[in-house]
């Protein structure tokens, strides 16, 4: 088969996890798009606020050389950041419920300046914008994904992956995430994979490091994964395990249905709705 990005199905941590709580939720958020728009659909919620803000920061800070990257405030980098998604836009009810995760947010940025541990010291950057790779020519199925941070270990000559988490609970430690973000990185940089960890940024000083997947394992449970989502393109098939919808599908549907307010586009062109 000719390799044709275009034509492939694309899939990631995030498609990967909507499809298995519910494919009609996989549909909404990855397929569908509004007819009078074309556009792809997106929920705004205040978890998603805080998140997105305290991301932008650790990605201003991964573009930037080790001596350049505490130059400035954190919490002014914050701050723009935060000037996207404020009242409505960030799916906020009232002031109140935006002030505290704004303040959770810039506690969160004051933890890294004060601890900033590995964000110190040298990391590898991944020339593509999105990383991708060819999980399957025969299947036409690509995986990509962005990581958070790529720490250079100079001992072994190899990198650490490291996601940051803004939420209040630990990742299943059944996850795909860190297996999908070692795939990533083994295919899409030179250096190996040492390392992984997750990095709790509502508690901890520093990353709490996991012990390494079993890729082989892995590495069949999102192949095949990936291919059950690419039968459900092929005959356009996602339909929800429960009748009157599921807690994932449910908010889309009303998305779709029109009782939702859209409150702007978001960086990926999908336009942006809230409850």
């Amino acid at each position: 088969m000719i390799r044709d990005k275009f034509s492939a199905v694309w899939v990631s941590y995030s498609s990967i996890s909507d499809y298995l709580k519910c494919p009609r939720a996989y549909f909404l958020s990855n397929v569908y798009r509004n007819p009078e728009t074309n556009k792809k659909i997106a929920l705004m919620s205040p978890a998603l606020a805080l998140g997105q803000s305290v991301h932008d920061v650790i990605e201003t800070l991964s573009k930037l050389p080790v001596e350049d990257r505490f130059a400035k405030p954190l919490s002014e980098v914050f701050e723009k950041s935060w000037e996207n998604v404020r009242g409505t836009r960030g799916g906020f009810r009232d002031d109140t419920e935006e002030h505290n995760h704004r303040q959770r947010g810039l506690d969160m940025v004051a933890r890294i300046m004060k601890h900033p541990g590995p964000l110190s010291r040298k990391a590898v950057k991944i020339r593509q914008d999105l990383p991708y790779f060819w999980l399957s020519e025969e299947e036409n199925i690509i995986l990509c994904g962005k990581i958070d941070w790529l720490e250079y270990l100079p001992d072994s000559d190899s990198v650490r992956i490291i996601d940051f988490k803004t939420g209040k609970f630990d990742e299943d430690r059944q996850s795909l995430q860190l297996p999908i973000y070692v795939m990533l990185a083994g295919n899409t940089q030179t250096k190996p994979v040492t390392g992984i960890s997750y990095w709790y940024l509502d508690r901890d000083d520093e990353p709490v490091d996991l012990p390494m997947p079993d890729l082989d394992a892995a590495a069949k449970s999102i192949f095949d994964i990936s291919r059950k989502i690419a039968l459900a393109r092929k005959l356009d098939h996602f339909k929800c395990h429960l009748k009157d919808g599921c807690r994932a599908c449910r908010p889309l549907e009303a998305v779709v249905a029109g009782r939702a307010q859209k409150v702007g586009v978001d960086s990926f062109g999908r336009e942006v709705y809230i409850l």
